[in-house]
């Protein structure tokens, strides 16, 4: 029997988790740390997630940390970059205001003392204005660096696997209204959540094409601490920024328009899933597709510090840049091709959180 591309392609999605990840959708966990032979071998060569227990119990931040008073006092001199968007959704698609055109919307930063901020970060309302303290680019050891003696400068066993001390640390202070929008990072992620938990759907970088990724003008939320309001603007001149087009959890009403949307993702395999608790950490291999979203217990803080270690551009990167590279196009909805970004390091990095 000859095979068309596309049916090649979506036996690629099966084979992958039949052969490599596991059919059942379950991410491996670790009752300990491995070494970093067994990390190496068994995790970052095949491109493999897992979640590990018993690795950070030495860290004083999980306890410490769960005492708003304990950071407003640490951190009392520090001015940090905090995150504002309306709904709780920042590096993400939506609507532009009093038009059906999409954009990719990126978070007003604002610099605030960190007692503010986390007062912010307290009060959040995704009717009015949601905040939160994302802003990466090695944030924990700039921002953040008074907390530094409450936990480990890198992941021992990793740092040791991958040959390398991170390229950045940082940290996430957030509530349950925000929210990761489907994106993949050119990193080695470690992902060690402190308080709350992080939610987690996983895909492996041959779904690529089920996230219909286009080319979207970026805007930016403007807000006015005095009124409340925001504006969303877009950049001048304009640039376009590749994005995921996937919205996993859609509203009840909008659930078989967003299907007849993107047929591939929701009609795919399903994806990977995971919730990684308080003293657990998260392996997220370079180039995964997540979507995060997080809850604290009785609605408090969900904090974590994530470690990012340069990903190694060797033959999968080639791999999925040749997969990406092809043309896909649904035979069930052969009127909505994809917009494929032209360069795959070009402006998918992101959340994560992980946003």
């Amino acid at each position: 029997i000859t095979l068309t591309m596309e049916e090649k392609i979506e036996e690629l999605w099966r084979e992958v988790r039949e052969v490599s990840l596991g059919s059942n959708g379950s991410i491996e966990r670790l009752e300990s740390p491995p070494t970093p032979l067994q990390f190496l071998k068994n995790f970052i060569n095949p491109n493999k997630p897992c979640i590990i227990s018993n690795s950070i119990n030495h860290w004083p931040a999980l306890s410490s940390w769960t005492d708003p008073s304990y950071l407003t006092q640490t951190l009392s001199s520090s001015t940090v970059s905090l995150h504002l968007t309306p709904t709780g959704a920042a590096d993400s698609i939506t609507s532009l205001p009093s038009s059906s055109s999409l954009c990719f919307a990126s978070a007003h930063v604002e610099r605030v003392p960190f007692p503010d901020a986390l007062r912010l970060i307290n009060s959040s309302d995704p009717s009015k204005c949601v905040a939160y303290a994302q802003q990466q680019n090695d944030c924990f050891r700039s921002e953040y660096s008074s907390l530094a003696e409450d936990c480990d400068s890198h992941i021992g066993w990793a740092t040791e696997a991958f040959g390398s001390e991170p390229e950045a640390v940082n940290l996430w202070i957030g509530n349950r209204h925000s929210n990761t929008s489907f994106h993949k990072d050119h990193y080695e992620n470690l992902y060690a959540v402190v308080t709350g938990e992080k939610r987690f759907l996983l895909f492996p970088p041959t779904d690529v094409h089920r996230f219909y990724i286009r080319h979207y003008p970026a805007a930016t939320y403007k807000h006015s601490l005095e009124t409340g309001e925001f504006d969303l603007e877009l950049e001048k001149p304009t640039r376009y920024v590749p994005w995921c087009s996937v919205d996993p959890f859609p509203s009840p009403e909008n659930l078989e328009d967003e299907i007849s949307k993107f047929p591939l993702y929701f009609n795919g395999p399903p994806p990977f899933e995971c919730t990684v608790k308080a003293g657990e950490i998260l392996y997220l291999p370079s180039m995964w597709f997540h979507h995060v979203r997080q809850s604290g217990d009785g609605g408090e803080l969900t904090i974590a510090v994530n470690y990012w270690y340069d990903m190694q551009f060797d033959i999968k990167y080639a791999y999925f840049n040749f997969l990406q590279s092809i043309d896909y196009q649904s035979p069930t909805n052969p009127t909505m091709p994809e917009t494929l970004c032209e360069k795959i390091d070009s402006g998918l990095d992101g959340d994560d959180d992980t946003k």
